[in-house]
């Protein structure tokens, strides 16, 4: 097994912080993932998406460096920006930054407060609603926040959510209110599926990507319903079901799709199981 995985699932040991950085520094998916550095913005997002699921990777000197660029070019007065300029603002992003963030033990910073204030004051979870955020930026993208809006951004935003209110705060109110607004919408469309039609809702919605990139996956998916233990939900179950026709034969899970763009960096080939699907899978779904 990968030692980084390794690490990954004893980090809640104690463990001395100097000695382990001082692996991870040796390990080659480290070395893989840092070994670019002329990166434009997208690339410094997926970068630091990438070293944010590694333990102690925010003691790096690369990571330290990556997020200060990424304070100053990406991170703006309303949230992260995929451009750098505020009216570029979109969920999906903004999102993933700010769980990024809150993985990286950076979740109090004012830059990931930022990030959390726009989905508080922006960001929608139900059809229909109207949305305080005026730039038009966003439209590019197809409208995230028209009358049906960007079931990417949805979901998204709920995993940011989560994974802030797990790492950084239970106790805010506005955020385990938006949860739950946004839990019961994903639950109408049983996490995948479109209303009108018993078919996928968007594009890679039903592969395996890890780490992260911009396409609202199974993956995420998956770690939504383990974070808002939705396992025994009856919603959830086409979603488990899909899970489990996925498994290969021996018994694990290829990654689907692999993302191409500068700075994006898979841990792992497509030719074998995955070892990081198979600990999110079993340690999310039990």
């Amino acid at each position: 097994m990968d030692e980084i995985l390794t690490l990954r699932m004893n980090h809640h040991q104690n463990i001395n912080c100097q000695t382990t950085v001082q692996m991870i520094e040796k390990s080659k998916i480290v070395k893989k993932i840092t070994s670019e550095t002329d990166l434009n913005t997208l690339g410094k997002i997926y970068k630091i998406l990438a070293l944010s699921e590694i333990p102690f990777a925010a003691e790096l000197a690369y990571t330290k460096k990556l997020i200060n660029e990424i304070n100053t070019e990406i991170s703006t007065v309303e949230g992260f920006s995929y451009t750098g300029k505020v009216e570029d603002i979109v969920p999906c992003y903004n999102a993933m930054l700010l769980g990024a963030y809150c993985r990286l033990g950076l979740g109090h910073t004012q830059e990931a407060q930022k990030a959390l204030n726009w989905i508080k004051k922006y960001q929608v979870f139900q059809r229909n609603q109207l949305t305080r955020w005026s730039h038009k930026g966003i439209c590019k993208h197809g409208g995230c926040l028209n009358a049906v809006t960007c079931y990417i951004g949805i979901g998204k935003s709920i995993k940011g959510l989560l994974i802030y209110r797990d790492l950084v705060s239970q106790n805010d109110c506005d955020v385990n209110q938006l949860i739950d607004q946004g839990i019961d919408y994903m639950l109408k469309h049983q996490m995948y599926l479109r209303l009108s039609e018993n078919v996928p809702i968007s594009p890679h919605i039903t592969d395996s990507i890890f780490p992260e990139t911009y396409p609202l996956s199974l993956t995420d998916l998956v770690e939504i319903v383990g974070r808002a233990q939705l396992k025994n939900r009856i919603e959830v179950q086409p979603l488990l079901n899909l899970i489990e026709s996925k498994k290969t034969v021996d018994g694990g899970w290829k990654v689907d799709y692999r993302y191409h763009y500068q700075g994006y960096m898979p841990f792992e080939t497509r030719r074998k199981d995955s070892e990081w699907l198979a600990y999110f899978y079993n340690n999310w779904l039990g």
